[in-house]
C-alpha cells in the first residue's frame, strides 16, 4: 500500500485490463492498470487506408543548437554524427492543411503502434474515439546516455534548448524535404501550441515535460512514460544552478510545478511498479516511482489537466503498457483539439 501513500490519492480506478474496460477510462485522474496486459486492437494493423513514411538523416556538425561539440559531454560517450528522422503522414491528412504533429524521442521508439492508432483512429465513426490526422515525427537522440552524454544534453537538462531544437530546426527540416515535399507538395504544420504535442519515456519523457514547461507557446500536449523526473542534468551544467537537482525539481521541496504560475498544459504520466530504482531512499534522488507519484500529485494539486498511470507488475518503458494505452492515451492528449 506504499504506493497509496505517497500519491495521496482521492481517485483510485483499477482498470480490468480487457478492451472493453480500457477503453472507458476517460477524464483526468489517477489510475491504476495492470498486471494482465494485451495490446489494444486499435494499435493493431486492422487493414485500414495507409499513410506514407518517410526517414531522413540530420547531421549534428550543421545544427546550431546540438552540434555535439558542448564542453559538457563526457568524451567517453559517443556522439552521433548525425540523427535520424522518421516520419508519417497519415491517409486522413489533406495536403495543404495545416497539420498537428506529435513530435516524439528516442525515434523511431513506438512509431509502430502511433501508425496504427492513426489508421484507425482518424477515421473512428465514434466522435468519442477519435484522432486528428496529426503528423507523427520520431527524431533519433543524439548519442549514449546519462549524464555527461549527448542524449543526456538534450533530454535533461532544464531549459528551453530542446524545445528550439524541435521548433527551429528539425520541424523546418521536415518541412523542406525534398522526398516529402514531391508527396505533399504543401505540406504544413499548425502554428497553434495546442496543435502541438510531444511524446517520450525515461529521460525522453523528462524532455518532452521539460519541453511543455519552458515553452508553452511552442507545445503544450505532453506525453510522458517513466518519465526521468530525477537528478540526471549534468552536474557541469549553467542551468545547475537554478536546478541544482534536475528535473528532480519538479517535486522536490523546491515543489517547481506548485509554486510557478499555471501554465497551458495538457500531461500524459506514467511509471511501472518495478520501475528504475524503485526502492531508492529519496536522497538518492533516483527513485523514478517516487518522482513519478510526487510530479503526478503535484500536477493534481495545480489543477493542471493531467492523467496519471501506474502499471502493476511492469518495468521501465515497458512494451506491454504502451501495447494497452497508447491509444487511449492518443485519444484522451487530443481530446478537446480542433484546428483553428
Amino acid at each position: 500500500m506504499r504506493f497509496l501513500t505517497l500519491l495521496s490519492l482521492t481517485l483510485l480506478v483499477t482498470i480490468v485490463p480487457s478492451v472493453s474496460q480500457a477503453q472507458k477510462v476517460s477524464g483526468n485522474g489517477d489510475f491504476v492498470i495492470g498486471p494482465d496486459y494485451h495490446i489494444d486492437p486499435d494499435l493493431t494493423d486492422q487493414g485500414n487506408p495507409k499513410g506514407k513514411s518517410f526517414e531522413f538523416s540530420m547531421p549534428l556538425a550543421e545544427s546550431k543548437i546540438f552540434d555535439g561539440k558542448d564542453t559538457t559531454l563526457d568524451p567517453k560517450k559517443e556522439v552521433r554524427t548525425e540523427r535520424k528522422i522518421f516520419v508519417y503522414v497519415p491517409a486522413a491528412y489533406e495536403d495543404g492543411t495545416k497539420a498537428p504533429i506529435l513530435v516524439s524521442f528516442d525515434g523511431p521508439s513506438r512509431l509502430n503502434l502511433v501508425r496504427n492508432a492513426l489508421d484507425n483512429l482518424t477515421i473512428s465513426k465514434d466522435p468519442k474515439r477519435k484522432l486528428p490526422a496529426f503528423i507523427a515525427i520520431a527524431v533519433q537522440n543524439g548519442g549514449n546516455d546519462g549524464k555527461g552524454s549527448q542524449r543526456g544534453l538534450e533530454y535533461d537538462t532544464m531549459s528551453d534548448r530542446h524545445a528550439r531544437f524541435i521548433n527551429d530546426e528539425v520541424l523546418p527540416a521536415v518541412l523542406n524535404n525534398p522526398e516529402i515535399k514531391v508527396a505533399y507538395p504543401n505540406i504544413a504544420f499548425t502554428e497553434d501550441p495546442w496543435g502541438k504535442a510531444v511524446m517520450g519515456c525515461s529521460s525522453g519523457g523528462a524532455a518532452a515535460l521539460t519541453i511543455g514547461w519552458f515553452r508553452p507557446d511552442l507545445f503544450r500536449r505532453l506525453i510522458t512514460y517513466s518519465g526521468t523526473f530525477v537528478d540526471q542534468q549534468d552536474d557541469d551544467a549553467p542551468q545547475e544552478k537554478d536546478y541544482p537537482l534536475g528535473a528532480w525539481e519538479y517535486h522536490s521541496s523546491m515543489k517547481l510545478i506548485e509554486n510557478s504560475e499555471k501554465k497551458p498544459l495538457r500531461i500524459f504520466t506514467h511509471v511501472a511498479e518495478n520501475d528504475n530504482r524503485a526502492n531508492d531512499p529519496e536522497e538518492t534522488y533516483h527513485n523514478w516511482v517516487m518522482a513519478n507519484n510526487r510530479t503526478a500529485a503535484a500536477l493534481k494539486a495545480k489543477g493542471y489537466d493531467y492523467r496519471y498511470i501506474y502499471s502493476k507488475a511492469t518495468r521501465h518503458c515497458d512494451k506491454k503498457v504502451f501495447e494497452l494505452t497508447l491509444a487511449d492515451t492518443l485519444v484522451w492528449m487530443w481530446d478537446g483539439y480542433s484546428p483553428n
